[in-house]
């Protein structure tokens, strides 16, 4: 099919072939962006924390004044959370992965006196194994033992433990480039405030309370510590599918335990990721409903204007059936036009697209979009652009010849 004559024809009327072009352009730039930005917020929503996740609770209770024994207390609770039917196990802990609160020690290293290493570490600690607990793998080394653990009293500077397990990712950060992580099992670690410890086993992953992007996000060790206070929180891993009565049933125990504390919290891992990742979700879902809502008013756009076109161009239609033209032949016709205007509006959204996506970058600190996310938003316009231009090109091709011989 000749191109000239319908560029022509579109040329004589510019302002509505433009207008869908720049729509074009201005959706293919904001949805090429925003697919982008939903996969990577969906993505970093979804990051696995290292935990057996469908099968973790939580549980936080705080005193009613002061506790004269906190030891005592937490053997009590455990041995009462212990005994719960499809409990697997359950141990006091400072923190869990994406809870947003924490702990978090600086200048990790190998070397003594290296403060300045630029590595920052989440530091968890617990009497119990959280290995266990939180269902962490064990990729080299040992866990804890009864002997590595140490009474931690704040108030009379009790002393520390002599041995650590480390995640993959801080293995890592320690050791850049070594393929072999499993020579740092008996080397000693260094931080900015506190004693040296062995390190004595790696976990393949163990994501921080905050969840921050990048491998920063999973450096994490893990201290033997008994921590003696009047705070009581509680990772609870049950057997599969066992985790909602056995919840319920361990708030209902610690509860009626005691009377002189309260509970603060019981919540599942599911909902502490839902809670993390609430804006994340926001977000995409956003974002998502944005783009499609761009899309449908630009395919309403072309619609609409490939219907206007289809109405003033009855008799000239008409004409060319008469003439021998084909509906197919016609089908084509307003296909290859619509090709074209879109074409167009896809090469300035090309353009566009790039300078959003400078913009996104120096703002909002997002990574550069890719090079296959430009590609699949074209490919978007051009099957929306054909897909709108159907429903007019095939009421077109029903035109009969007979109207071209009409006056009125």
């Amino acid at each position: 099919m000749e191109v000239r004559p319908i560029l022509s024809t579109l040329f004589r009327n510019k302002t509505a072939p433009l207008l869908i072009a720049a729509q074009v352009a201005l959706t293919l730039a904001i949805v090429a962006n925003s697919l982008y930005i939903i996969r990577e917020r969906l993505a970093s929503a979804a990051r696995p924390t290292g935990l057996d996740e469908p099968n973790i609770g939580w549980i936080n209770l705080s005193p009613v004044g002061e506790v004269a024994d906190p030891k005592t207390m937490q053997e009590v609770d455990l041995n009462t959370l212990r005994a719960i039917p499809g409990v697997r196990s359950a141990t006091w802990a400072n923190m869990i992965p994406l809870s947003q609160s924490g702990w978090n020690s600086g200048g990790m290293s190998l070397k003594e006196g290296d403060n300045d290493s630029g590595i920052n570490s989440a530091h968890y600690f617990s009497p119990g194994s959280l290995v266990d607990t939180f269902g962490l793998n064990l990729i080299a080394g040992r866990d804890f033992t009864a002997d590595d653990v140490f009474d931690h009293d704040p108030e009379q500077g009790s002393a520390l433990p002599k041995t650590v397990i480390i995640s993959k990712a801080l293995a890592e950060a320690l050791l850049p480039n070594e393929a072999d992580l499993g020579q740092l099992v008996g080397q000693q670690l260094f931080n900015a405030t506190e004693a040296p410890v062995t390190i004595i086993g790696i976990v393949d992953r163990l994501q921080t309370p905050w969840s921050n992007e990048g491998a920063d996000g999973e450096q994490s060790y893990i201290l033997p510590i008994r921590y003696l206070v009047g705070s009581f929180q509680y990772a609870i891993r049950t057997e599969p599918g066992q985790l909602d009565r056995v919840m319920k049933e361990a708030a209902d125990q610690l509860s009626t335990l005691r009377s002189d504390r309260v509970l603060n919290s019981q919540r599942t891992f599911a909902e502490i990721r839902a809670s993390r990742y609430a804006n994340e979700t926001l977000m995409a879902g956003l974002l998502i409903a944005v783009t499609l809502f761009l899309l449908l008013i630009t395919a309403s756009g072309i619609v609409g204007l490939s219907s206007l076109w289809v109405n003033q161009r009855r008799k000239q239609i008409g004409v060319r059936r008469a003439l021998g033209a084909r509906r197919i032949d016609v089908i084509r016709y307003f296909l290859v036009e619509n090709m074209l205007i879109t074409s167009g509006g896809v090469l300035l959204g090309l353009l566009l697209t790039l300078a959003l996506n400078q913009v996104l970058v120096r703002q909002m600190e997002v990574p550069r979009l890719p090079a296959e996310y430009v590609g699949f938003g074209m490919v978007i316009m051009w099957l929306l652009g054909v897909a709108s231009v159907l429903g007019p090109a095939l009421r077109a091709a029903r035109v009969p010849p007979a109207v071209a011989t009409r006056t009125v």
